[in-house]
């Protein structure tokens, strides 16, 4: 027999919590720092960006995760708000070295339910 769902446990929060998805974070952060470090150690800081201008297929590439950035972005500020959580460290994070402000947002995530 299925188990109904509650309102609860569909709730992105209680979602988050869940050892099984902080694991994924944790596994996503190591593997998204082994690609990053190499792609500085092969193009430096700068040229990961120089590179991202080659051309339409990469600019459209970058444009495409800044896009998605900037709504993540917006979805932090509304959740910090909620939870009484800062918002600008990870904001500054975020624009300075993209995808691992909100991957690290979300390891340390605390709603104001939790204790």
């Amino acid at each position: 027999m299925l188990k109904q769902q509650t309102y609860l446990e569909t709730k992105p929060e209680s979602i988050v919590t869940k050892p099984l998805f902080k694991l994924f974070l944790v596994t996503a952060l190591i593997l998204f720092s082994i690609l990053t470090v190499a792609a500085v150690i092969q193009y430096g800081f700068v040229g990961i960006f120089s590179e991202a201008f080659q051309n339409f297929a990469t600019i459209q590439i970058f444009v495409d995760l800044l896009i998605a950035l900037i709504f993540v972005l917006i979805w932090m500020w509304f959740d910090a708000k909620k939870n009484n959580r800062p918002f600008w460290p990870w904001a500054i994070v975020t624009l300075a070295v993209g995808s691992f402000g909100p991957l690290f947002y979300l390891l340390f995530y605390k709603n104001k339910g939790s204790k």
